[in-house]
């Protein structure tokens, strides 16, 4: 289990400078680039594989407890420490990153985005696994941070040289915005570690903030806490987002929704809850606002973008979607309690799983109409994907119906958990204040419904006979082989959502008695 835990952050990393470098002769196949895709599926595979090993290994009986641990003693100086583990928090994000990477590998050998050389597209994609495996399994401060930086460079080549229009400017504003926010982070880590002597994530739990005094952990959560905002990203931090996932490539696109953003609430959840609980009970009313307004700012945003006449694109649209389905999530947190916490975790891998599989079906319909402007989509009668291709239009109609919260599907649960950790927040905490900002939750499940449902049947429904003549491919074999997990998971975890739940609940009840179980 520690090998393999090990394994699993590093061996994207030699897989990257494996990339680089020439294929033996025998494993060329047709051309060069082939086989550099090719390695890009079999590493990420790999990967894959040795997490799903991880989990079968995994002790369910006591998801409380970290597990697969190496501690090793790193620079004695600052007593910082190589030290990795998984408990039920982070073995489910875990899982869900080698997935999404393995399929947005698969996806690319079929249908590689434009750009320069592909061993450079492979080579930042393995680095940027290795980056956000890293985040999920590192249990001390730096080395978190390392992680979390570890990301942005292949992220921004990849959405600067392999993205559409506005490239450039897009991979700037991601660049700017998280380094700015990372910068203050690290001041806020570097003032935990320094005044509580450690830098252990697991001392820090186990501690619950009785070495740090309470203007301390202001401080910190405020740092902190904005380094993690951005990345979430919460509103008024999201101005980076709609620009990065409408220039990006359809891959980046999905890792972007899929695992990037759950890094920022992963921060939230695995430091500030247990390390600093004082000063986040002081700054979770002004969390839950944030959130409240950024469910109904996103909302209203992507109705904006789909009414017709807008010229509204689908990929920006969905960005928008994400902000407010990230609220969900911070609003869970911020009411500090099991309830509420469980369904953040929830909802960040059920929103891994829904926007991924969106971000995939909007790429591939930009691949057959050339645009995602949904104007140009719907046309006069609408691009009628039920007629032209029925089982495109049934995918994207259960993505948008997963997306907006349908019981039975995995986007329920999270949000309703979120809602109801809202009604009855921690104590301590302003329960007037939470009840606001759980309507304004409810408030947003209805407009999510609204814009969701406008953009099925302005792109699904329609007569395919009105409209030009166009031969448009139904889904293809690839596609099935990269969605087809993303949908099945996305129904398993709508119906059995135990199997999620019975992994996180024992640690969040752990993290929140301040290490006890």
């Amino acid at each position: 289990m520690q090998f393999l835990l090990a394994f699993v952050v590093v061996a994207p990393l030699l897989g990257a400078a494996a990339a680089l470098l020439p294929a033996p002769p025998g494993l060329k196949g047709k051309s060069p680039e082939q086989a550099v895709l090719r390695h890009g599926v079999t590493v990420t595979g790999v990967i894959l594989a040795a997490a799903i090993a991880l989990t079968l290994g995994f002790d369910h009986d006591a998801p409380s407890r970290f597990q697969a641990t190496t501690d090793i003693s790193w620079i004695q100086a600052l007593n910082v420490r190589i030290h990795l583990g998984i408990d039920g928090i982070s073995l489910p994000l875990l899982l869900m990153t080698a997935l999404l990477f393995f399929l947005c590998a698969l996806y690319s050998y079929f249908k590689l985005p434009a750009g320069p050389s592909p061993r450079a597209f492979v080579a930042l994609l393995l680095v940027l696994e290795s980056g956000t495996l890293a985040t999920f399994a590192v249990l001390d401060l730096l080395l978190f941070f390392l992680a979390f930086e570890m990301v942005l460079i292949p992220m921004y080549f990849l959405i600067a040289r392999w993205g559409g229009a506005q490239r450039q400017a897009a991979a700037w504003k991601f660049i700017l915005f998280t380094l700015l926010g990372s910068v203050v982070m690290l001041l806020g880590l570097l003032l935990i570690g320094l005044k509580s002597g450690t830098f252990d994530m697991v001392a820090l739990a186990s501690d619950n903030g009785r070495e740090l005094s309470h203007t301390t952990q202001l401080l910190a959560v405020l740092a902190i806490g904005i380094g993690l905002a951005v990345k979430t990203p919460m509103w008024p931090l999201h101005s980076w987002l709609p620009d990065a996932h409408t220039a990006a490539p359809t891959v980046g696109s999905v890792l972007l929704a899929g695992v990037l953003l759950k890094m920022g609430t992963y921060g939230f959840v695995r430091i500030l809850l247990p390390a600093t609980p004082d000063g986040m009970a002081t700054f979770a009313p002004y969390l839950g606002a944030f959130a409240a307004v950024g469910i109904v700012y996103g909302s209203l945003a992507c109705l904006a973008l789909a009414r017709k006449g807008n010229k509204g694109d689908l990929k920006r649209l969905i960005a928008y979607s994400s902000v407010g389905h990230m609220g969900f999530v911070l609003l869970g947190i911020a009411s500090m309690t099991p309830t509420g916490v469980n369904g953040a975790l929830f909802a960040n891998i059920a929103h891994g799983l829904i926007t991924g599989l969106l971000f995939f079906l909007v790429g591939a319909l930009k691949d057959r109409y050339g645009t995602a402007d949904l104007d140009t989509l719907a046309g006069a009668t609408g691009a009628a994907l039920y007629g032209r291709a029925p089982r495109f239009g049934a995918l994207l109609a259960f993505a948008a119906v997963a997306s907006l919260g349908l019981p039975g599907l995995a986007g329920f649960w999270g949000e309703m958990l979120a809602l109801f950790g809202a009604f009855d927040p921690a104590e301590g905490l302003s329960r007037p204040a939470f009840l606001t900002y759980m309507t304004a939750g409810a408030f947003g499940t209805l407009l999510t419904a609204a814009y969701l449902l406008i953009v099925v049947r302005r792109v699904c429904m329609g007569d395919p006979k009105a409209g030009p003549e166009i031969v448009l491919a139904d889904v293809q074999r690839y596609e099935y082989a990269a969605w087809t997990p993303l949908v099945a998971l996305t129904v398993l975890a709508g119906l059995w959502p135990a199997v999620l739940l019975g992994l996180t609940d024992p640690a969040v009840q752990k993290l929140l008695a301040g290490g006890n179980s």
